[in-house]
C-alpha cells in the first residue's frame, strides 16, 4: 500500500469576506514549497446564525480560486452534519464531517455486537503498531465493551454517508466526527472504532477523536501536551495499522477539532507527522472572524467603534452568547473589563487585548473567548459590520492571511526553518 501525504487546513468565514485573504495563506505556502488544501467550513449552526445558505460558502471558495488562480485541490466542508440536517449541504459540499458523538454509547442490536465480537477476536492479546516499540494489549472482553460503546454510533455514520452517496453528485470526502464527548477515545478503541468503520463500508478519510486536554475555541491548548504527544503519536499509528488491516485508505488521517490557536501542540503534531510521513486536516475554530474584529479595532475609526460595540453587546449578552458553547470556553468573567472601560480603549490597547500574542503581557483569552462567540452581535449590525468590512478590507485581510500562514500553516506543516 502505498503512502499518500495529504495536508488539509479548515478556513471557517462567518460573514463570507476573507475568501481571497484566506486563500492567499495557502497560496504563499505552496510557493515555499508546502502543500495545503483549503476546506471552506461553516456549521449548521453558524448558517442558522447568521442566516447563510451552504451555497454561500461554495460561492465564496469558487470565487476566491479563480481570483487568485489556485490550481490546487480544495474543499467545502458540511461541518458537523447530522441526517437531521444534511441535505442542505448536500449540492454545494464535497468534504461531509459526520458528527456521530450523539450516538456514542447508545445500544446496538445484540446480534451486531456478537458478530463484531467474533470476527475481531483474531485481534485479542498482543497488537504491534507501526513505528511504537511499545506493543497494545486488547482482551476479548474489551473488544465487545468497545463495541457496545461505539458501534450504534458509526452504524448512524453508514446512515449519514448511505445517504449523502445516494444522493450527492461527484466524488466527495468523508470525515467521522467522535470529539464532541466527554471521554477520550484510547488508542485502541480508535483501531475497533475504524474496523467498524470498514464494516460499514464508509470510504473515510479522516477521523475526529477527542483527545485529552482542553480544545477551547479560539485560544491555547490546555493540558498536558507530554500526554497529548503520546495520544496522537499512538493514533497516527493506529490509523496506520488500520489503514492495513481493514482495507481502508492509506492517506486515512486524523483530524483535530477546535484546531486553531493551539500553538503548544504544533510543534508536537509537525515532529509526528514527520515521523510517519503523513498528513493531518486541522479544523479552524472562528479564526477568521477573530482576525477580522482585530482588523477593525488596528483601522480605528469606525472600525474601532464596530469593534467596541461587538465587545459592548457580547458582554450584555453574556449569558446568551456563551451557553451554545459553553463545553468549549472558559470565561473567567472577573476578566471582562467593563464597557465604559473599553469604550475609552485606543486601537493598539484593543489590538493587545484580543490578539491571541502569548508573549504580549495585556493580552486576555477571557476577552478573545467572549468576542469568539459574539458573531451574532455583529451579524445584528447588519450593513454597519459589513460597511466596515469592506472599507478596511486591506487591513483585516492582512491579519486573516498573515494568522493562518504563519501562526497555523508553517507551525504545523513546515520545517524548522520556516519557523525561524
Amino acid at each position: 500500500m502505498s503512502l499518500q501525504i495529504i495536508n488539509t487546513l479548515g478556513c471557517g468565514d462567518r460573514f463570507g469576506h476573507q475568501g481571497q485573504a484566506q486563500l492567499a495563506a495557502y497560496v504563499e505556502a505552496a510557493r515555499r514549497g508546502i502543500a495545503v488544501s483549503p476546506v471552506w467550513n461553516k456549521s449548521h449552526r453558524e448558517h442558522t446564525t447568521v442566516h447563510t445558505a451552504p451555497a454561500s460558502v461554495r460561492a465564496e471558495a469558487d470565487a476566491a480560486v479563480h481570483a487568485l488562480g489556485w490550481k490546487q485541490p480544495y474543499f467545502v466542508d458540511a461541518d458537523h452534519i447530522s441526517l437531521a440536517n444534511v441535505d442542505g449541504f448536500i449540492d454545494s459540499s464535497d468534504f461531509f464531517t459526520l458528527d456521530v458523538a450523539d450516538f456514542i454509547g447508545k445500544p446496538s442490536p445484540t446480534k451486531d455486537v456478537d458478530e463484531f465480537t467474533l470476527t475481531m477476536g483474531v485481534f485479542a492479546g498482543e497488537i504491534n503498531l507501526p513505528g511504537i516499540r511499545e506493543p497494545l494489549f486488547v482482551s476479548g472482553k474489551e473488544i465487545r465493551a468497545i463495541a457496545e460503546k461505539y458501534l450504534c454510533a458509526v452504524q448512524e455514520a453508514g446512515r449519514i454517508y448511505r445517504h449523502i452517496a445516494g444522493r450527492k453528485k461527484g466524488a466527495f470526502k468523508v470525515e467521522v466526527s467522535m470529539d464532541e464527548t466527554d471521554d477520550p477515545q484510547t488508542p485502541v478503541e480508535m483501531l475497533f472504532i475504524l474496523a467498524m468503520i470498514a464494516g460499514e463500508s464508509i470510504p473515510i478519510d479522516t477521523i475526529a477523536p477527542k483527545f485529552s486536554g482542553r480544545f477551547n475555541k479560539g485560544v491555547n491548548y490546555v493540558g498536558d501536551v507530554g500526554q497529548f504527544e503520546r495520544e496522537f503519536e499512538l493514533d497516527v499509528a493506529a490509523l496506520r495499522f488500520a489503514s492495513e488491516q481493514f482495507g481502508l485508505k492509506g492517506s486515512l488521517r486524523l483530524s483535530v477539532h477546535s484546531g486553531s490557536d493551539k500553538f503548544a501542540i504544533y510543534p508536537v503534531i509537525n515532529r509526528i507527522l514527520k515521523k510517519f510521513k503523513t498528513g493531518v486536516h486541522l479544523k479552524t475554530a472562528g479564526t477568521t472572524w477573530l482576525e477580522e474584529v482585530i482588523g477593525l479595532a488596528e483601522a480605528g475609526g469606525d472600525g474601532l467603534s464596530v469593534a467596541k460595540k461587538i465587545y459592548a453587546g457580547a458582554l450584555s449578552r453574556y449569558d446568551e452568547l456563551a451557553a451554545p458553547y459553553a463545553t468549549v470556553i472558559d470565561i473567567d468573567p472577573e476578566q471582562l473589563p467593563p464597557i465604559d472601560i473599553v469604550s475609552d480603549w485606543s486601537s493598539e490597547e484593543y489590538v493587545k487585548v484580543l490578539r491571541h500574542d502569548l508573549d504580549c503581557p495585556e493580552y486576555n483569552p477571557s476577552f478573545r473567548q467572549l468576542i469568539h462567540v459574539a458573531y451574532k452581535v455583529a451579524f445584528e449590525l447588519g450593513d454597519k459590520y459589513i460597511h466596515a468590512l469592506e472599507k478596511h478590507a486591506a487591513v483585516v485581510g492582512k491579519n486573516v492571511t498573515h494568522n493562518l500562514l504563519e501562526r497555523h500553516i508553517l507551525p504545523i506543516f513546515g520545517s524548522a526553518s520556516d519557523n525561524n
